[in-house]
């Protein structure tokens, strides 16, 4: 009898965490509105509100970022495209990390700590980036503080096909 018990007491268990996951599941992507991702061209501000450059951001299905900015060939500044990652962060609201390596004639490394905030229908975008430098050799630009160069601002809105 005890034996029966405890199997329903584990039945009952695993039912309410299958329902409850579920639920949460549910509610997260309510949360996304089923957001797969898309192109976006952004007009970038620093933070006196002067213009910095155009860019174009695409958040992919899969997660991964890879963005295209206006000033990364030069003549001030010489630096590859950005490749990362991102992820939802409740109600319209995005987190990425990209990375991209500075050229000489100062080598490194630059991480760029997004948040992007979607309207309703995905159609624009708005939010901020902050630019960190790191060496090129023994710096964690993943992971470290490295040496914050900006805050910038951005707003922009979907490429459509």
């Amino acid at each position: 009898m005890k034996s029966l018990r405890l199997w329903i007491a584990v039945g009952i268990f695993c039912l309410v965490a299958g329902v409850g996951s579920a639920a949460l599941s549910h509610a997260q992507e309510g949360e996304n509105r089923g957001f797969a991702g898309g192109s976006y061209l952004v007009t970038t501000n620093d933070s006196q509100g002067n213009f910095a450059s155009r860019t174009v951001i695409t958040l992919h299905g899969d997660q991964t970022m890879s963005v295209v900015d206006s000033n990364q060939g030069g003549p001030a500044y010489f630096f590859s495209g950005q490749l990362g990652s991102w992820k939802t962060e409740g109600r319209g609201a995005i987190v990425a990390k990209t990375i991209d390596f500075n050229y000489p004639p100062g080598p490194g490394v630059a991480r760029l700590d997004y948040t992007l905030n979607l309207t309703q229908d995905n159609r624009q975008v708005a939010g901020t980036v902050t630019l960190r430098a790191f060496p090129l050799e023994g710096g964690d630009p993943v992971n470290g503080e490295g040496t914050v160069l900006g805050t910038f601002n951005f707003q922009g809105e979907l490429i459509n096909p």
